[in-house]
């Protein structure tokens, strides 16, 4: 029971780590402080994956310190977000 809790905090870390990324991406490369239309013309110009690219960023941080504490389990559910991500930014990407 406790390895689960372990691996759902490393989950929900990985997709916290992941929305700061993907804010402070949109605050550097976005034209406008509205989020809500920096994403729409992310969507509408096709590079809505590469600024959830950059947010996934901030996991490889979250990962290596979980892996320094020797939190293997915590490491394993950044990893895990990491990667559901990358196939929803796959999924983006080739149906644009």
């Amino acid at each position: 029971m406790n390895n689960k809790k372990e691996l759902l905090i490393g989950c929900v870390v990985g997709l916290i780590a992941n929305s700061f990324g993907l804010i402070f991406s949109i605050q550097i490369f976005g034209e406008t402080d509205d989020y809500g239309a920096t994403i729409k013309q992310a969507l509408a110009e096709g590079f809505f994956g590469k600024l959830v690219s950059l947010g996934a960023l901030l996991n490889l941080i979250a990962f290596f310190v979980f892996l320094k504490k020797n939190q293997d389990k915590r490491a394993q559910g950044v990893l895990l977000i990491t990667v559901i991500i990358a196939l929803f930014t796959f999924a983006i990407k080739s149906s644009y």
